[in-house]
């Protein structure tokens, strides 16, 4: 959070990050945070005193709050985007085996960065903050960088690019790139982006 874009933002006023540490809510001398689950099974639950005080520490009224978990809806451009309009964004990251089911009551939305299980929910809050942030109006460079990328249009994947030098071990940049005739390089850029589109959709 603190190199690239991220640095940036901060720098430049328009994001500000906080990490609340459940560990500050927990019961106990060890500030306990989790316990074991009833009915039995492998692993520790996120118990509800805790999260719930750190959310409720936390929220505003112009807050929205996100629990990060494999069983909430996909995480996507789209929801990048909506996200980065929102003044206060709260994810609550999971770790040990999930959270006590009575936490998502204070939750406004669930999602999920993919099918797969991670140790806890620390990489899918960087992954969503990153995904985010880029789209806060300022923030990346070029006037037109964002709307050209992929999945800017909710499923297109970017046409392919190239650099000097012209030529690296034997293959050459498309000769229409060197051309300087912006019109057919549009033309070209959009035909790629859709073969490329294509091309995903059969794996």
């Amino acid at each position: 959070m603190k190199e690239s874009m991220m640095w940036k933002a901060q720098k430049d006023g328009l994001l500000e990050l906080e990490l609340v540490d459940l560990r500050e809510f927990g019961s106990g001398p060890r500030k306990t945070v989790d316990d074991t689950p009833y009915g039995g099974g492998d692993g520790m639950l996120l118990k509800p005193e805790p999260v719930v005080a750190a959310i409720e520490a936390t929220r505003s009224d112009d807050s929205k709050v996100v629990v990060l978990t494999p069983g909430g809806k996909p995480f996507v451009q789209s929801e990048a985007e909506r996200f980065s309009s929102i003044n206060h964004l709260i994810l609550v990251a999971g770790r040990y085996e999930g959270f006590d089911e009575r936490i998502m009551d204070y939750a406004d939305e669930q999602v999920s960065i993919g099918n797969y299980v991670l140790t806890g929910g620390e990489l899918p809050a960087m992954s969503i903050i990153d995904a985010t942030v880029r789209l806060i109006p300022g923030v990346l460079g070029g006037e037109n960088s964002a709307a050209e990328e992929s999945f800017s249009d909710g499923e297109s994947i970017e046409y392919p690019q190239y650099t000097r030098p012209p030529e690296f071990r034997g293959v050459r940049v498309p000769d229409i790139l060197l051309t300087g005739d912006h019109g057919a390089i549009a033309r070209w850029r959009k035909e790629q982006s859709e073969s490329k589109t294509q091309q995903r959709k059969k794996l």
